[in-house]
């Protein structure tokens, strides 16, 4: 399994294109190749790296999807996959289920609203997303970090409150993956509250890199008497990016696992 940095004006378009010509000459062999869009923070200090465009990320998605055809004729298998975040940069629909073969570059950030969406439904019984979190793969890493297990230790406690209303946080790209999720639902009592990242700044939207800093910003302005669900993928050993405990937020909140199911049975508890 190979990931591929993708920077617009750099080793986009032509180039991409001449790359994955290349792996189809000469390293069909490969299991899996996902691109992913580069990932651009406030302390980003060289000029050249900035993040898609809506049409650039479109380009990159006909562009895979093309390379992806000659794959599947030439091998059976589509191979190269573009990360979800280039669909909802250029707001456009997420391939099929079957399109992503088993689902082999999840870590990757390819084929997560799919699995979710399976999960939040009851398609499948078991969760896709690994129990290590983000960079599991890295075996040479330490056991801390990235790679420690999500949930913290304490265990998950569900409070019925005032009004009954939920709120789920979560990452400017998690928003767009969950709302339509949220309102097919048809539930007025539950709600998407989207965290946006000021801490790293940029195009950073994932919910793995919340931190609590903007998560208690957020929260700051929701009421006191909802509860509040937060996904575990932001959590290393108990505590966000910065340092930040749950505990240390200004409104209690709930830790669910960072996948479709637990979050539909969270959601069922708010009306038992």
């Amino acid at each position: 399994m190979v990931r591929s940095w993708c920077a617009p004006d750099i080793n986009d378009g032509a180039v991409l294109d001449d790359t994955l010509c290349t792996v189809f000459e000469s390293y069909r062999s490969l299991q899996s190749l996902c691109v992913v869009p580069l990932g651009v923070s406030k302390y980003s200090k060289e000029g050249r790296m900035r993040p898609h465009t809506a049409d650039e990320a479109s380009a990159v998605i006909d562009l895979v999807g093309h390379w992806q055809e000659l794959f599947l004729h030439a091998t059976g298998r589509r191979i190269v996959h573009a990360a979800d975040e280039y669909y909802l940069m250029a707001g456009r629909p997420f391939p099929a289920v079957e399109t992503y073969e088993g689902f082999g570059m999840y870590e990757d950030g390819v084929g997560i609203y799919r699995t979710f969406e399976q999960e939040f439904h009851g398609r499948v019984t078991e969760p896709t997303n690994p129990a290590e979190g983000f960079f599991a793969w890295v075996d040479s890493a330490p056991a801390e970090g990235y790679r420690a297990e999500r949930n913290p230790s304490r265990p998950l406690t569900i409070r019925k409150k005032k009004t009954g209303n939920i709120g789920v946080l979560t990452g400017d790209y998690g928003a767009q993956l969950l709302s339509p999720l949220i309102e097919e639902l048809g539930r007025d009592d539950v709600r998407v509250i989207p965290v946006s990242n000021s801490f790293f700044g940029g195009n950073i939207g994932v919910a793995g890199l919340m931190v609590g800093e903007d998560i208690a910003k957020a929260l700051s302005k929701e009421p006191s008497e909802d509860r509040y669900l937060i996904p575990d993928v932001c959590l290393s050993q108990g505590k966000f990016l910065d340092g930040v405990t749950p505990d240390d937020l200004p409104r209690q909140v709930e830790i669910v696992a960072t996948d479709g199911i637990a979050l539909r049975n969270a959601l069922e508890k708010n009306n038992a």
